[in-house]
């Protein structure tokens, strides 16, 4: 069974680079917003999005393994392991980002903090943005990964 987002196909490595540039310029945007790290919640969306980097680049380095060499990689240890790998990095990345996205709306609507210059509450929101655009794909990967595995 061959579906949209598969392991091994080409459009599973679209999703798995879409997931690492999305999880990259997450990460980018952030480090250049001044005084990020005084906010546990953006660290941990950078932490995140680091651990989502190195997830997705992996598993699109493997596929394009697949690709090249036309392998499959449907069998059922292989995507057991990428069930629980895009459980696990979608579970943490949904969390950062939400997370993230509750201490901006606390400075930018509670406490009026982005009216001073000194916070970039726009980087922190396209931040957060690119977040959620990298977790989306990831659960679509997570979700086509969890139905692979049923029929494997």
């Amino acid at each position: 069974m061959a579906s949209f987002g598969s392991p091994g196909k080409m459009s599973g490595l679209l999703l798995r680079m879409g997931q690492c540039f999305f999880a990259a310029a997450s990460i980018g945007v952030m480090v250049s917003a001044h005084g990020f790290f005084n906010s546990t919640a953006f660290c941990y969306l950078i932490a995140s999005m680091g651990l989502q980097v190195l997830w997705s680049f992996g598993l699109a380095c493997l596929d394009l393994h697949a690709l090249r060499s036309k392998r499959n990689l449907q069998n059922p240890v292989l995507v057991s392991l990428f069930v629980v790998g895009d459980w696990v990095t979608a579970i943490l990345s949904l969390a950062a980002a939400c997370s993230s996205a509750g201490v901006t709306v606390l400075y930018s609507r509670d406490l009026g903090y982005c009216r001073s210059p000194q916070i970039p509450c726009s980087r922190f929101q396209a931040s957060i943005l690119l977040a959620f655009i990298s977790w989306f794909l990831l659960a679509i990967s997570s979700h086509v990964t969890f139905w692979l595995l049923a029929a494997v």
